[in-house]
């Protein structure tokens, strides 16, 4: 979740304040109300037999039942005793209730979710689920509410206090499984990936040639790797027609477009300029010590806390047809089951496909009715919803959401489309408005994948589960204690009747809808490569030569080919040890190229090539202590700057933090040095070279870098540049008690483009905003031998002893054991934990 401040305003300041004072006395005692009983016995109704709960020497619960409703009913009893706060504030976000929780500040975030509909297509989502998903579904629900039927306020979580300044009425109302199924809608959001470049590239059509625009978005490097290089299918190329882009109006409806998508991702903490997505990567027992493979995932997500994962074993004792169920990973809390991890026979794991899913149509709605829409020279009605939005302290807000063939018109709750001529600056005709076809809006079944990869035994079962797994698209990977390695695409990637999906398109003609998706047996897979080897980092998944499109933006692979490369060239067999600092690497393969040409250069200036000379002896890591980094860091920010800012309108400034495009984009423009990029339009006497813009740019990431460290390069160091503080979703907005809620600051390693991939987005300060969510090591020849960390802590307490415990681990890139046995477990045990029917 991101931080509230900037939509509750400084209005409460005040009142904060002397909430302060007040809590002040009373703290203590509040701190500690909510933290749950780990030992001795509960009684729960609504149970069918006994549940042991054991939690570990890091709090982790290993969860034994004799069948699966006591199962799941316990997650979700021991969810709640831990992040209740955590679950309710994700439900009325993803639900677009976040008003009922927080009052009127949210009205605009929840007209918008409104509008999309997460809430809508999670009700029809409900409707496709099996009968064993619904099941864990009810169960679950009926666990959180056991637990929450006795408590209340600060019982629960120590947020309910200062939720009072807010909502002073509030009562968290029962969990239900559309709580659950609906949050899946949200983390589809903070996974998407075209939407942001199409609006921007719709934007960039005022100032620059197409030509121009395609410079700054080139293709995938015919030299970096791809998932599944050699596969084939003997279909012949779909034929698409290119569309034209279209002209001024559309890119100032994406201008006021861009700017309503901004504070649904401050909410979320979803940062489209950072380099986000993940790692994973397998290798057979061929290449490794033991004879068996070895898995890693990372998944790369918002910074947050909590965390955003739950560590958590559930395991049915015995095993059979009234419980088959045995897996141990990492969790979502509000729903039953592992996300990522394994059970008794595979391991899986994810990393974003990032596929072009979302569209945007320009339509045309009759002047004389705003329920009509133009469609091949006709109007026709749009369906109409009628959204009710619940406002704590206010009034209720009727909002009717217009949805045409294509999917919701967003531009109603983005702004209004009147008062484009003076935030444009354009002529826009009143009645154009923009609809989102966005395959997270087609009722899916990928909850119910989940459910299916967590019991799936062998390859085909995976596959299988995979097929249901619709959005968001993942690189699903694969290994198995048969010593088999194996990799799914799935997901809904949209086949369209004409154009590329690559500029909004016109709505008034259904010539560029949908008219299907990829079918599941033309989706990339593999299965024991002769590589031996199957790596996934959001790099492109398929060649060229691949028949349907699935994105034309990718990862530009330096993450991938870092991991290809460790594993290449491994010192010898490969161990878990190995895996480990291949999980925490630090080199910045795109930097390479740039620290080339700068070293390369006489500065005219004794202290700059003094430090010239520094940056020369960098090895290319992002290393925690390392002056190199430190120093190129700041160079290569303000080199983007002075290459591109005079080009580009300010909401299109490259982001130095952000994603691996820029490394590729300036490994080319390198080789030009007269490229008209390099000019600068402020002084319009002098014609800038490559060497005059490298020359500005190293001179000032130099008095950057001695202005924030010094002087005494010997006392640079990246990690003071670069840490993290984790952020509440919303204590963050409190002066003086953010920073009971907020642990940090830590100092680390990494960067963007890099393995341990610690982005810092847009920060000028270099502050973390996407990490490596949790890592995760799994040895197929002992699932005892896994290791795995989170973030933060497996409590959402504060000042709990697990609240942040493993931060200092994860930041110094350590690992803790994910127990699998139930012998190591008893003998890790902090609590044991007996719930009674």
């Amino acid at each position: 979740m991101g931080k509230i401040l900037r939509i509750l305003g400084l209005g409460l300041l005040g009142l904060v304040l002397l909430l302060v004072l007040a809590v002040a006395v009373l703290l203590p005692g509040q701190i500690k109300a909510s933290y749950p009983q780990i030992d001795g016995e509960i009684q729960v109704p609504g149970l069918q037999g006994e549940v042991e709960v054991i939690r570990d020497e890091n709090g982790i619960p290993h969860i034994y039942a004799s069948n699966e409703h006591d199962l799941f009913f316990a997650q979700g009893y021991v969810h709640a005793q831990d992040r209740f706060w955590q679950m309710d504030f994700q439900r009325h976000t993803s639900r677009g209730r976040l008003s009922e929780l927080m009052g009127s500040n949210t009205v605009d975030i929840d007209q918008f979710l409104r509008t999309m509909g997460w809430e809508r297509v999670a009700r029809a989502e409900l409707e496709l689920m099996d009968e064993q998903s619904m099941a864990m579904l009810e169960a679950y629900s009926a666990g959180v509410n056991a637990y929450m039927a006795d408590r209340s306020g600060t019982e629960l979580s120590l947020e309910y206090l200062f939720l009072k300044i807010l909502n002073s009425n509030y009562t968290p109302r029962p969990w239900e499984p559309l709580d659950t199924v609906s949050w899946a809608k949200a983390m589809a959001w903070d996974l998407r990936d075209n939407m942001d470049t199409e609006i921007e590239r719709a934007i960039l059509l005022k100032t620059l040639s197409e030509q121009q625009i395609n410079e700054l978005y080139p293709a995938y490097p015919e030299d970096m790797p791809v998932i599944v290089p050699d596969f084939e299918l003997s279909e012949e190329s779909i034929s698409v027609q290119q569309l034209t882009p279209h002209g001024a109006e559309v890119s100032a409806l994406m201008e006021t477009l861009s700017s309503r998508v901004a504070a649904l991702d401050a909410l979320l903490d979803s940062d489209p300029n950072a380099d986000l997505g993940s790692n994973s990567w397998v290798v057979s027992g061929e290449l490794t010590a033991s004879g068996m493979p070895l898995f890693a995932n990372d998944p790369h997500l918002g910074q947050s806390a909590p965390s955003i994962w739950y560590q958590v074993g559930l395991h049915c004792e015995p095993v059979g047809p009234d419980c088959n169920y045995n897996a141990a990973g990492v969790s979502f809390v509000g729903a039953p089951g592992v996300v990522l991890g394994h059970n008794d026979r595979i391991a899986w794991g994810f990393t974003n496909v990032g596929p072009d899913v979302m569209d945007l149509y320009v339509v045309l709605v009759n002047p004389d009715n705003p329920f009509q829409y133009e469609m091949n020279g006709q109007w026709v009605d749009m369906q109409v919803v009628t959204e009710e939005i619940v406002v704590a302290g206010g009034e209720t807000i009727e909002m009717p959401v217009r949805i045409t063939q294509f999917g919701p018109i967003v531009s109603d709750t983005y702004g209004s489309l009147t008062d484009f001529d003076e935030t444009s600056g354009l002529n826009l005709p009143e009645n154009y408005a923009v609809a989102l076809s966005w395959t997270a809006l087609q009722p899916g079944t990928t909850l119910q994948s989940l459910f299916k990869l967590n019991r799936a035994q062998n390859f085909e079962e995976f596959r299988e589960a995979a097929r249901e797994f619709v959005v968001p698209s993942q690189n699903l990977l694969y290994a198995d204690v048969d010593g088999n390695i194996g990799y799914q695409m799935p997901g809904y990637i949209p086949l369209r009747a004409a154009g590329d999906g690559r500029f909004p398109a016109p709505g008034w003609t259904d010539q560029f809808g949908w008219v299907g998706y990829i079918p599941f047996e033309h989706l990339p897979y593999d299965y024991n490569p002769a590589s031996g080897y199957i790596v996934t980092a959001n790099n492109a998944v398929v060649g060229a030569e691949y028949p349907y499109r699935i994105a034309d933006v990718w990862d530009y692979g330096y993450r991938a080919q870092r991991i290809v490369d460790m594993i290449e060239n491994a010192p010898g067999p490969i161990d878990v040890a190995y895996y480990q600092e291949m999980l925490g690497d630090n080199m910045n393969l795109g930097a390479l190229p740039v620290a080339d040409a700068l070293v390369a250069l006489d500065y005219g200036d004794a202290r700059l090539n003094e430090l010239r000379d520094l940056l020369a002896q960098w090895d290319g890591r992002n290393d925690k202590e390392s002056a190199g980094a430190a120093l190129f860091v700041p160079v290569w920010k303000h080199l983007l700057a002075q290459t591109f800012n005079d080009d580009l309108p300010e909401d299109a400034w490259p982001n130095a933090g952000g994603g691996s495009g820029w490394y590729t984009v300036m490994e080319t423009l390198l080789a030009q040095p007269d490229s008209a990029w390099w000019d600068d339009r402020a002084t319009a006497d002098v014609v800038e070279t490559r060497d005059d813009i490298l020359a500005r740019a190293f001179a000032a990431g130099v008095d950057e870098v001695e202005d924030k460290l010094g002087k005494d390069e010997s006392q640079w160091a990246w990690g003071d540049l670069h840490t993290i503080t984790f952020e509440h979703g919303v204590m963050s907005s409190f002066p003086l008690i953010d920073r009971l809620f907020n642990p940090g600051p830590y100092r680390l390693s990494g960067g963007n483009s890099i393995v341990n991939a610690t982005g810092w987005g847009g920060s000028p300060d270099y502050d973390t905003s996407t990490i490596p969510s949790k890592r995760t090591l799994f040895d197929l020849s002992d699932w005892q031998n896994g290791l795995q960390i989170i973030s933060l802590g497996q409590s959402g307490h504060v000042n709990h002893e697990h609240y942040a415990d493993l931060a200092p681990l994860w930041a110094d890139i350590e690992f803790i054991p994910l127990h699998w046995e139930r012998d190591a477990i008893v003998a890790a045990a902090e609590g044991r934990l007996l719930l009674k029917p």
